[in-house]
């Protein structure tokens, strides 16, 4: 018989079947596809070589390659690779720092190749470790920087014009408002309000659900027609030259290529921004695939270092024959997604089409008004740093919202790298100052004689610790108690260890503070003099008596209502450790509850033995099993439990208005039979309130069943050797309300 095959086995099979999907399996929705995602790749590719101060044939470079190329390579089914805007940015400010093109295409080539390494050193999780502020910041800054350098193209004014310096020079100085009005190009202003316009509302027009035509494509056609309109109708709004793409027409591959200057591979700034370019295109890449693995119908997953390689070996390619940067971008992916496409047929097919056009379609394409690109650029930059964006950052605390600002501000200020090596930076103080403030967990008590804490200890505690734990030690009041917990601590640095010296024999000694310290292992510090109880029972001297522990569970509960539980980390072989001392409580409650007890109560491992009676009624059976539990294993109170809305009850309640028999009567037949509850009282009163009367009274019930049955428990409770008392737990507060002692006098 064949065996069945593992879990590695059926994943490989898995990965596998992805990479041998055939190709043309669905070309009745990937060719509808990839004609939509070229629609709108096209004013992409043309609008981000324009924002990345790029020749225009550039952007068309790069969107071949990402179509054809690394679509062939990808494991990716709908991802769509192409010109990244999370770069432009960075090709925006590299080309003025490296003065040519031609020396940035070396960069280029150095990030692709480094893109390559990453990904045969199986680099695909870095992604994973970026925290979401910084990627956000970084989104936020591109944004703004392509706002700023669209204005210009936007306007139709120069993009060198004095006007448009934004430094403090421009103060002592300013221009009038009528030389801003002398430098705009009314056709530009006109065609970008247009572009904007139709942008901003499309999604509130019946043109939405029309998927083959694309909003950008939209813009960049009527931009086309209006301007020749302007040429016949009104030529004072008709733009030419420089207010248009401007492709060359391809006579040749050498008009269309540019190759790299391999000679300026011993400049450092080529180094760096090779670097930059390789760190944010894979994380950009990386996080692309995984949105659009999400969107996937079909929900498949997209190998990440298949996909750094893909992305490297295009990358390379573009810096080889004059492209800019490439990554998988999330638009042209969702878009893909969007109308139907099924395999990776779309994305290359997109990458054919573009081909076609730059060999066919150049003078068509040089047509476009640079101000039309410009206006997909300014919705494009404000989405990746809209308002709405910096409302949720801010929503989730300043540990997020700070490194968000700093790097969007250090981005803006210097450049992307060193913008998100600040914003890192800034990311890691907040760790720092989050691992600085959680040594330990903290559980406060105060009795009516003083005031006590618990500590225990983290996993680990190094010397950033110090302070933390410092403050909390030297904090104390006078004539309090402290227990230090290390029972789950596996590294304690020496500088602690020094501080639990000075605590206990120097200040705790001349403050009247009582220290007990647990599980602190002899090896971390052989001469230490700090004692190590090994013997738990200490922490518990106090609770002696039943009303003692009444009032430990009614503290336990509040702190857990409050939120001030401590965490019980708990390994296997210690578990023993927890139950070698007597119980405090054994707990009755009903089936229905199934909230754990040493949570609600805040309690220790083995501290409550609880037992089960359904409608909180107990039978002779639970009765001994709680006799067991005091007589044989310690226990000193017995806690009756019951809790709002207990299912088991309202279910025996709509049985028996409703006259249905129903094998739950017996929980409600004491009650009502007892006269508490008259027919008039079950009709009238609501159910929910009803069911909560009928669960208190069992407890009562139970109760007089405990005294009447077992004389031994009867004995124990009247003369208050042992605790009877009844509480009701509220499940929508958490709230447990505890009875006072049941007091029982025996006649003599």
């Amino acid at each position: 018989m064949k065996n069945n095959p593992n879990v590695g086995e059926l994943l490989t099979r898995a990965r596998n079947e992805t990479r041998k999907s055939p190709l043309f399996s669905r070309p009745g929705k990937d060719i509808p596809a990839g004609i939509v995602v070229f629609l709108v790749a096209l004013p992409l590719c043309l609008g981000i070589a324009l924002a990345s101060g790029a020749p225009m044939i550039a952007g068309l470079i790069s969107g071949i390659i990402g179509g054809i190329l690394i679509g062939s390579i990808s494991y990716s089914h709908v991802s769509v690779s192409g010109p990244a805007a999370s770069l432009s940015a960075v090709v925006l400010v590299a080309l003025e720092k490296l003065g040519s093109f031609e020396v940035f295409l070396l960069a280029l080539v150095i990030g692709g190749l480094i893109q390559l390494v990453l990904g045969f050193v199986r680099a695909g999780v870095i992604a994973d470790y970026m925290p979401t502020s910084i990627i956000k910041g970084l989104l936020a800054a591109i944004g703004l920087i392509l706002i700023f350098s669209q204005i210009p193209y936007a306007l139709g004014m120069d993009k060198d014009s004095p006007l448009l310096d934004l430094s403090l020079s421009i103060l002592s100085d300013p221009p009038e408002m009528s030389d801003y009005l002398r430098a705009l190009t009314p056709g530009a202003v006109v065609l970008t309000a247009i572009s904007l316009a139709i942008l901003i509302f499309w999604d509130k027009t019946i043109l939405r659900r029309i998927k083959q035509l694309p909003p950008f494509l939209v813009v960049v056609i009527i931009g086309v027609i209006l301007n020749m309109l302007f040429k016949f109708l009104i030529p004072s709004l008709y733009l030419e030259g420089p207010h248009l793409v401007n492709i060359p027409s391809v006579a040749g591959f050498n008009s269309v290529l540019t190759l790299p200057k391999f000679s300026a591979i011993g400049n450092p700034q080529v180094w760096v921004y090779g670097f930059t370019i390789a760190f944010i295109a894979s994380i950009a890449s990386l996080m692309a695939i995984e949105a659009a693995d999400n969107l996937d119908p079909h929900k498949r997953r997209s190998p990440p270092n298949r996909e750094l390689i893909a992305q490297g070996i295009g990358n390379t390619v573009a810096g080889l024959i004059g492209g800019i940067p490439i990554t998988s971008v999330i638009v042209r992916s969702s878009v893909n997604i969007e109308a139907g496409a099924e395999t990776k047929l779309s994305a290359i097919l997109h990458g054919v089409l573009l081909l076609a056009s730059v060999l066919v379609l150049s003078s068509i394409i040089n047509l476009i008004p640079l101000a039309s690109l410009a206006a997909i650029l300014l919705v494009v930059g404000y989405k990746l740093a809209s308002l709405d964006t910096i409302k949720k950052m801010y929503g989730k605390g300043l540990e997020q919202f700070i490194p968000f600002v700093v790097t969007t501000i250090g981005i803006l200020l210097t450049d992307v790298l060193i913008g998100v090596l600040i914003g890192s930076a800034a990311s890691l103080f907040f760790l720092l100052r989050g691992n600085f403030f959680n040594p330990f967990y903290v559980e406060r008590t105060r009795s009516k004689k003083r005031h006590e804490i618990r500590l225990e200890l983290s996993n680990e505690v190094s010397f950033l610790n110090k302070p933390a734990i410092k403050k909390i030690l030297w904090d104390l009041p006078r004539k309090s108690k402290i227990i230090i917990d290390a029972t789950f601590t596996t590294f304690i640095d020496q500088d602690v260890i020094e501080i639990l010296n000075d605590f206990q024999n120097t200040f705790a000694i001349e403050n009247n503070i009582e220290v007990v310290v647990i599980g602190l292992k002899e090896s971390y510090s052989p001469n230490s003099q700090i004692h190590v109880v090994k013997d738990i029972e200490k922490l518990r001297k106090d609770l002696h008596s039943p009303q003692k522990i009444l009032d430990y569970l009614h503290d336990g509960n509040q702190r857990y209502v409050d939120g001030n539980l401590i965490s019980r980390r708990l390994r296997n072989k210690e578990l023993m450790d927890f139950i070698k001392e007597s119980p405090l409580a054994v707990v009755i409650n009903c089936n229905d509850m199934r909230e754990p007890l040493n949570i609600l109560l805040n309690t220790g491992i083995g501290d409550l033995i609880p037992l089960r009676a359904t409608g909180n009624l107990v039978s002779d059976h639970i009765i001994f099993s709680t006799e067991v539990a005091c007589r044989k294993q310690g226990a000193k109170l017995i806690l009756l439990m019951g809790h709002s809305k207990n299912s088991f009850i309202r279910q025996a309640l709509d049985d028996h208005l409703s006259g249905r028999d129903a094998y739950l009567y017996p929980l409600l037949e004491p009650a009502l039979n007892s006269g508490e509850f008259p027919q008039k009282k079950l009709k009238t009163e609501e159910i929910n309130r009803l069911t909560d009367q009928i669960s208190s009274w069992n407890l009562e019930e139970s109760k007089k069943r405990i005294l009447e049955k077992n004389p031994h428990l009867k004995e124990q409770i009247s003369e208050g050797k042992i605790g009877l008392c009844s509480a009701f737990f509220d499940r929508k507060t958490g709230k447990i309300s505890f009875s006072e002692l049941y007091k029982l006098q025996i006649n003599s």
